[in-house]
């Protein structure tokens, strides 16, 4: 009677030992075996994933950096742009203005007493744009200007007032072919009768411009003679290549 359990006992342990090796050669047979990992070889996979991962990290942070900058150095750039562009178009644009002031005025102490057209014409600017720069020059006191006839005469400011007057009151008319002659004739001159014989005129008309050009100091006596010869003075031959400057510059125009 005491035996009889522990068979059972026995007979049950091995049953249940015989359940386990039939269920794993069931599993070999079937090859549904799993690997099962140990704990240290997740740790090992799971470290080996996190410096792959903050390098993609910094890597994207890096090339934000990178375009943000682009980005912002070409605004930068273009914002710097529109602040100067005005300022680059003034400057240029008053180094133009000047550079054609500089013109006239080199061309105004060249050509004394020129007027509006032939000035114009002369540099190759258009009516605007001389109009404009002599305005400027003679507000600044650079430039004198007056009326003659129909037109208007410029000067430079820097010229003596018997230059001006000089200017003002041309050479013109029988007085300039009296200064041609006798500048064809040197120092030795020519008499009164061989001017009026040259130029065509009466004794009475040669007398009259002769006084005018003495007292002006456009000529002179060449002796002491009581019917002396007359000669140009150094005045004289400045304003006569003034005039000649003019009248040739005037008939270009």
């Amino acid at each position: 009677m005491i035996n009889a359990p522990n068979d059972e006992i026995t007979d049950e342990i091995s049953d249940d030992f015989f359940a386990e090796d039939m269920a794993l050669e069931s599993s070999e047979d079937s090859g549904d075996t799993q690997p099962v990992l140990r704990g240290d070889e997740k740790e090992d996979e799971s470290g080996s994933n996190t410096p792959s991962k903050l390098i993609a990290g910094g890597a994207g942070a890096l090339g934000s950096l990178a375009v943000g900058s682009i980005f912002f150095e070409v605004m930068r750039v273009s914002v710097l742009i529109a602040l100067v562009s005005p300022l680059l178009a003034r400057m240029k644009s008053n180094r133009n203005d000047l550079l054609t002031r500089g013109r006239l005025l080199g061309y105004l102490e060249a050509n004394p007493g020129i007027h509006f057209s032939a000035l114009r014409d002369g540099l190759g600017l258009a009516n605007g744009v001389t109009a404009y720069h002599l305005h400027t020059l003679e507000s600044a006191g650079q430039v004198i200007s007056w009326r003659d006839g129909k037109l208007r005469r410029y000067a430079v400011s820097s010229l003596t007032r018997e230059e001006v007057s000089r200017i003002k009151n041309p050479i013109v008319g029988t007085r300039l072919a009296i200064l041609e002659v006798l500048s064809n004739s040197g120092n030795i001159g020519m008499s009164g009768g061989e001017l009026q014989k040259k130029l065509h005129i009466s004794r009475q008309l040669l007398s009259h411009h002769l006084m005018e050009l003495r007292n002006g100091e456009f000529v002179e006596a060449a002796s002491e003679a009581r019917r002396p010869k007359w000669r140009l003075s150094d005045s004289g031959m400045d304003v006569l290549i003034t005039s000649r400057e003019v009248a040739r510059i005037e008939a270009t125009a």
